[in-house]
């Protein structure tokens, strides 16, 4: 299973995202205009019963307005309205405000304002959020009348934590879904990909997988097993082609071959004998082309890995050097081996040894007398087997290490020896039959092939 981090990285978890995020912007848009409107509506309600308790003050008597004023804040004793009168140097006569707010001056004589009232009764002393208006006397007396806003402030405070809370009960359910939601489209992309190894290594006849769901990647997944069924079909046709046109001319090959060995006999010792012999040897090489060719498309019939065993990889290298090591003596040539603790794995023991004979061949081959083969085999850090056959010849440039492994290829150094320009492209079918991977690297002084066999 993949990381969560990994998950989130999908089309649809990125879409919940997003959606997720204008959702959120929105709703604090929405609220904040909810309470924008709520806030000014109560100001507004508030301004007005302010503006009409000081119309009503200064119309009062003038000799009994401290009288009044007193009476009304000692009826008020749950702060509902607050009301003071102070004298023009701003000396508090009446009421339960200690001062004039600093924030109402004889400028704004008739508009309400955001102050900061200090109260001053028998209840509580404090100065709070109000509402405030001040109007002067004709005495040249002040009046000020004030309402704790902290209503309108706990509206504010009611809606914000309401956009808390509905943040919470709706992103919070929304991430859990869009985890739920997102790991349906993982798993499938994630059989996809199982799917698509096997055809990444030429196996054409698996299909991707498709739901009954019919959705966008239903449609994909059919679109390409469409794709797939074609190309199998068409490369099965070239296929056939190619291996019939090799089987069909090997037995006429064959033949002319026959009869030209005859002729051969009958001239012996005259000069068209070595006309003759030209011919046959000829004739052998398109036969040896042959052969590899179906080689090459037997190798390819994956039907043969259901016969795979365990497999001794330790022995087939030894073996493959026993075989090779009177070859490289004789050509002057340094051929050694060093296998060491090696993994279980399971393959064909026969076709192994046939890949890393075709392998130490073409470095012997290639080496100049007197050079160097070695065939090394070993343990890599991830713990699959991985065999290294270096030599000391004139190394392969890295435009061609790809090329080497098509069919029919020759590279300018090799021109020169013989050779089908097949041997390669058997080498790399069986390693791709078994599920290995093969490489070539090296410099200038020489070439290196590496084989990696993962694990059984």
């Amino acid at each position: 299973m993949r990381p969560l981090t990994d998950a989130w990285r999908s089309a649809t978890s990125r879409l919940i995202i997003i959606y997720g995020a204008l959702f959120a912007i929105w709703s604090v848009v929405l609220l904040g205009v909810v309470q924008w409107e709520a806030s000014r509506y109560l100001s507004g309600v508030v301004d007005q019963m302010l503006a009409a308790r000081i119309h009503y003050l200064e119309n009062t008597d003038q000799r009994r307005l401290p009288a009044t004023v007193e009476a009304a804040s000692a009826i008020d004793v749950q702060g509902f309205m607050w009301i003071g009168l102070f004298d023009a140097k701003g000396a508090r006569i009446a009421g339960n405000i200690s001062k004039v707010p600093e924030e109402l001056t004889q400028t704004d004589e008739g508009v309400v304002r955001s102050v900061n009232a200090s109260l001053a009764g028998p209840t509580r002393n404090a100065t709070l959020r109000a509402r405030g208006i001040t109007r002067v006397l004709p005495n040249g007396d002040r009046l000020v009348v004030a309402k704790e806003s902290t209503t309108i402030d706990g509206i504010g405070a009611i809606i914000s934590r309401g956009l808390l809370w509905g943040l919470s009960l709706t992103l919070i359910p929304g991430l859990l879904g869009g985890i739920l939601i997102a790991r349906g489209p993982a798993r499938r992309i994630r059989a996809i990909q199982r799917a698509m190894e096997p055809i990444r290594e030429g196996d054409l006849s698996v299909r991707l997988p498709v739901t009954r769901g019919g959705d966008e990647v239903d449609l994909l997944a059919a679109t390409v097993n469409t794709t797939l069924t074609e190309i199998e079909r068409l490369l099965g046709e070239v296929k056939g082609v190619t291996d019939n046109i090799a089987h069909d001319l090997r037995t006429p090959l064959t033949r002319m071959r026959t009869r030209l060995y005859r002729l051969q006999q009958q001239f012996e010792g005259k000069p068209e004998a070595e006309q003759l012999d030209a011919c046959v040897a000829e004739i052998d090489t398109v036969l040896s082309r042959f052969r590899a060719l179906l080689r090459v498309s037997e190798l390819e019939d994956r039907q043969r890995s259901a016969c795979f065993e365990n497999m001794d990889l330790g022995a087939v290298l030894r073996n493959v050097h026993e075989f090779y090591a009177p070859l490289a003596e004789d050509r002057g040539q340094l051929f050694e081996i060093d296998v060491g603790r090696l993994p279980p794995l399971r393959g064909d023991p026969q076709l192994m040894f046939e890949a890393f004979a075709n392998l130490v061949g073409n470095a012997i081959k290639f080496t100049p007398n007197g050079g160097a083969v070695r065939l090394v085999a070993l343990t890599d850090p991830t713990g699959d087997a991985r065999v290294d056959i270096a030599d000391t010849g004139p190394g392969i440039p890295p435009n061609e290490r790809e090329a080497v492994f098509r069919r029919f290829y020759r590279g300018d150094e090799t021109r020169t020896k013989p050779g089908c320009g097949l041997g390669l492209a058997i080498v790399s079918a069986i390693v791709r039959l078994h599920g290995f991977s093969l490489s070539v690297g090296g410099n200038e002084k020489g070439a290196v092939f590496s084989v990696t066999c993962p694990a059984a």
